[in-house]
């Protein structure tokens, strides 16, 4: 992972950094403890083909989202930054281009995540999230699953689902 950092509460466009001033820098310690795994360098490791092998991801697809290669793009970036959740991991791996993750900190302020070519990142089931394009306006990721993809997003508030509810009992064992 390249960097994280709490975002300000600027509502201009969600493409820029939105970083606080002073910048309040997010370390990964801090993101694993609300159970983002990153990974770094996969681009030259062979050891991406072991994860999916070790982690049983048994199914991969190639998502660009590119105005010229996402079709109904528009529509598809205004859901993808709704803030939402899966009852599944969301396993994403950048191949090239860059974007942002954000996601929930167990206070509920947002914390940024930029990620480009060479970083996986695994956001945990109930984990509220959001992404977006940063002003490159270009990604291409891998996208992971454990079985049959699951395409669905429950946006907030979405709290009754046993996912979120797992989630945060994970994070009420991790304040101890």
């Amino acid at each position: 992972m390249v960097e994280a950092w709490y975002m300000d509460e600027s509502q201009e466009d969600q493409r820029a950094p939105h970083r606080q001033r002073p910048n309040r820098a997010v370390g990964l310690e801090q993101l694993r403890r609300l159970g983002v795994l990153d990974a770094d360098n996969y681009e030259t490791d062979p050891c991406l083909k072991e994860i999916r092998r070790a982690e049983n991801y048994s199914w991969m697809d190639i998502v660009t989202i590119h105005k010229d290669k996402l079709p109904n793009y528009e529509e598809k970036i205004k859901t993808f930054y709704e803030e939402h959740l899966h009852l599944d991991d969301e396993i994403r791996y950048i191949l090239e281009g860059s974007g942002y993750f954000d996601v929930r900190d167990k206070d509920d302020k947002w914390i940024r995540i930029s990620m480009e070519k060479g970083d996986m990142i695994t956001l945990p089931a109930g984990i509220y999230h959001r992404f977006t394009l940063d002003e490159n306006n270009y990604v291409k990721a891998m996208r992971l699953f454990v079985g049959e993809p699951v395409w669905t997003a429950y946006n907030r508030p979405a709290d009754d689902f046993p996912a979120r509810k797992q989630y945060m009992k994970f994070l009420a064992d991790e304040a101890h």
